[in-house]
């Protein structure tokens, strides 16, 4: 006996196959998980800012952004406003900034070397930073002042970039290079800023170096926050526009290149803007580690690979981790306040060593 299947109709519309179903299943959570953080980032800014010494509302702290936008409100006694406006509020944006431009990086980074261990030091940058606030904090160039202090952390970051440049060449060449002249620079310029503070350091300008060199907020600006804004939009708008040639690289160079991707060009362009961004999130922030490592693994974890959604995950997830951890990092050794960057290594490295046993365990 002969079994008939029924006739295909044309136009019908069956059941999706299981893959194309499962496909669409992981997109839509990867698109809600990133969605989530776009509800997490405000509130957590508005509670940030009601955390410290001072007991703040948040009504309190509405009221006072409503007054400097210019609204018809009552303005907060000057103390309480000065501590809304001047200090707090600028703190909290420095620090989502500066988390989501070093998340951004680091994902971008480590597609562009197909190395988990990438993050946005990698090209010397913050070798060269700490030189250049060195320079500056223990030579007095600018007299020590902290525009001199971001001009100098800025002018080395890119002295340091120009260095790995200089060894690989612009054609760039495999990510072993990249990697390896990043190391040599970093080494080098780490070696120029123990020189420095050895030969000329004293006791009082060691202390402040070394708190710089783990990261700081505590000088947060109005002028640092508009940079780091700057410097995080434009780069996070270049590399979420290169977001397929990513993921191509996955697939390594010459992959990408028979899918229509010029490896060399993209390379450049991608490791120049990183690199410009992260000089500008290091000179208002000091060198705050684990954040562009950590926090790309973890994204991707939730929202998967794809850097269309990765990027702009880790720009939301990226500022509320570093947000977060410079509440706490103010607040609960209070009234002493530690570096963000010892803290953000003290979450890192436990979150890092789970991440990598879950992989081990997947794999």
């Amino acid at each position: 006996m002969t079994s008939h299947a029924p006739p295909r109709v044309a136009g019908h519309v069956g059941p999706e196959p299981p893959a194309a179903a499962s496909r669409d299943r992981r997109w839509r959570g990867a698109l809600s998980a990133a969605g989530g953080g776009l509800i997490l980032l405000p509130l957590s800014v508005a509670f940030a800012v009601t955390v410290g010494a001072a007991g703040l509302s948040i009504g309190e702290v509405f009221q006072t952004i409503a007054v400097h936008l210019g609204l018809p409100l009552t303005p907060l006694p000057a103390l309480e406003d000065a501590i809304v406006w001047e200090l707090r509020l600028p703190r909290v944006l420095l620090a989502a900034l500066v988390g989501g431009g070093l998340a951004v990086c680091g994902a971008v980074l480590q597609a562009l070397t197909r190395n988990p261990l990438a993050d946005p030091y990698l090209l010397g940058i913050s070798s060269g930073a700490s030189t250049g606030a060195v320079a500056v904090l223990i030579l007095g160039l600018g007299s020590g002042a902290a525009a001199a202090l971001t001009a100098g952390a800025f002018t080395g970051s890119l002295t340091a970039f120009c260095c790995v440049l200089a060894l690989i060449g612009v054609t760039l060449g495999g990510s072993i290079r990249v990697v390896l002249a990043g190391v040599a620079v970093s080494q080098l310029f780490s070696a120029l800023t123990s020189l420095i503070v050895i030969w000329a350091g004293d006791a009082q300008s060691t202390r402040g170096v070394t708190f710089w060199l783990l990261g700081s907020l505590a000088s947060a600006s109005w002028t640092g926050a508009a940079l780091c804004a700057a410097a995080t939009g434009i780069g996070l708008a270049v590399c979420w526009s290169a977001s397929p040639a990513l993921d191509a690289f996955a697939f390594g160079r010459e992959a990408a290149a028979s899918l229509g991707v010029s490896p060399a060009r993209t390379q450049l362009v991608l490791f120049v803007v990183t690199a410009l961004s992260t000089a500008t999130l290091v000179a208002a922030s000091g060198a705050i580690g684990f954040v562009g490592l950590v926090v790309p693994h973890a994204v991707r974890f939730l929202v998967g690979s794809r850097h269309r959604v990765l990027l702009p995950a880790c720009a939301l997830y990226g500022a509320i981790f570093l947000l977060w951890a410079d509440t706490a990092a103010r607040t609960l050794f209070s009234p002493r306040e530690i570096p963000v960057g010892v803290l953000t290594a003290l979450i890192g490295v436990p979150a890092f060593a789970v991440i990598m046993r879950g992989r081990n365990a997947g794999s």
